[in-house]
């Protein structure tokens, strides 16, 4: 049991303090940073940093990375060494004005500048240490010749960034990010860590030998649990998921009538899909026979992302979930499927300028990796909010036009105006 009654809590709060752990990947993630990362994560995220870097007009343009756009970025199984890539390559677009004005200031202008940006950062972030030796079939040429001019000209370099910091008169390299940036690089660090029970299997698990009860609905996991053992144990019961991201499915749940479906619209992952179908499963769960359903339009995913999503609600064993491959806008009211959907919940594509760690999100809930150089930055483009707004538009008056439809729920990660 996992509190006094004897119920499993469905949300679970996991805080970032010096005195609990955060989770097995940001501990993966941070031991690997130290170390430095495999040459094939330099690699994508120099691919990634090429395709959205600011490209400068001519007359400022001081630092050429060639002419290479839309590059196909290197295939990743590893989706934790992807994550690790996004971020490097995030990191580097929010200090591409520091980081050329060190190599500017250095005179140091190899080849290959995406790569050098990419691993520069990283590099003087842990003051130049050497990375640990990799097994002969990891080895990328292209990235340990430009680890080596990086090591040589280590000194020259450190030099040129502490003369920056001078010039601006700023105490930290953070100083140099514009303040919307910096405030959500700070709000990231400080954001406790939510996660959230799988109802459908909880019952295997014995959760309270890897966790602490503090309140009914919070959890702390204690820093001399073993790490990978506890993953393996709570794979696929306990859920880690941006709060934000739990906000929807536990809304539509609230809102679905005894009998009715649910149908589910615009940009997110399999796990929050899941998130609707075991909420609603669980409510249910007392008339077995006539489960509500869960519809799902994947016309806007890719075949990779379909693919992912069909995989993760296989393994989560939720049976009340239907994946349909038309598009929203061309669903008619006369459909029969549809005929006892009661709750459309659209998430769309949307700026995810109110999250505090977008690559993290965006990769989780498949959102748009092109809005990566607007959010280094700070504002988003207004072309791009403009065309992300008309897209909204038209999914709400196709939404309101199903009659039958009791409830009609949108929310999306941008500010309120």
């Amino acid at each position: 049991k996992c509190n006094e009654t004897g119920e499993v809590p469905q949300f679970i709060f996991l805080p970032r303090t010096p005195n609990f752990v955060c989770t097995p990947l940001d501990l993966w993630f941070s031991h690997l940073s130290k170390e430095g990362f495999p040459d094939r994560v330099y690699l994508l995220a120099a691919a990634i940093f090429q395709n959205q870097h600011l490209e400068k007009p001519a007359a400022h343009r001081f630092i050429n990375y060639g002419k290479d756009r839309g590059l196909p970025l290197p295939e990743f199984r590893d989706e934790d060494m992807q994550r690790a890539a996004y971020e490097l390559a995030f990191s580097t677009l929010k200090y591409q004005e520091l980081l050329e004005e060190v190599l500017i200031d250095s005179r140091f202008c190899p080849d290959q500048m995406g790569l050098v940006a990419v691993m520069l950062f990283d590099f003087q972030d842990r003051k130049f240490p050497k990375r640990k030796r990799q097994r002969k079939g990891e080895i990328i040429e292209a990235v340990r010749e430009v680890e080596n001019v990086l090591l040589r000209f280590k000194t020259k370099l450190a030099a040129a960034l502490a003369r920056c910091r001078l010039r601006h008169n700023h105490s930290c390299i953070e100083c140099f990010l514009p303040e919307t940036v910096r405030k959500k690089q700070e709000m990231a660090l400080k954001l406790p860590l939510y996660a959230w029970v799988n109802t459908l299997k909880s019952r295997y698990v014995n959760t309270h030998t890897h966790t602490r009860t503090h309140t009914h609905t919070h959890l702390y996991l204690n820093m001399g649990m073993h790490l990978k053992h506890t993953h393996t144990k709570l794979y696929r019961v306990l859920l880690l998921s941006d709060k934000s991201c739990c906000l929807g499915p536990n809304a539509a749940c609230s809102l679905l009538p005894e009998e009715g479906d649910v149908l589910m619209v615009g940009c997110f992952s399999g796990l929050t899909v899941f998130h609707v179908a075991s909420l609603i499963s669980q409510k249910h769960k007392a008339d077995s026979k006539n489960q509500p359903v869960v519809y799902v339009c994947v016309n806007d995913c890719t075949e990779a992302q379909r693919e992912k999503l069909r995989h993760t609600v296989s393994i989560m064993g939720c049976k009340n979930v239907k994946l349909m491959q038309e598009d929203f806008q061309s669903l008619d009211r006369g459909d029969k499927r549809l005929q006892k959907v009661r709750v459309i919940l659209l998430i769309p594509r949307c700026s995810v300028s109110a999250v505090s760690n977008p690559v993290e999100f965006i990769l989780q809930e498949n959102g748009d990796t092109d809005l990566l150089q607007d959010l280094s930055r700070g504002p988003i483009a207004q072309s791009k909010l403009e065309s992300l707004v008309a897209q909204q538009k038209k999914d709400i008056d196709h939404a309101l036009n199903r009659e039958r439809t009791s409830t009609f729920l949108m929310y999306t990660y941008t500010p309120s105006l």
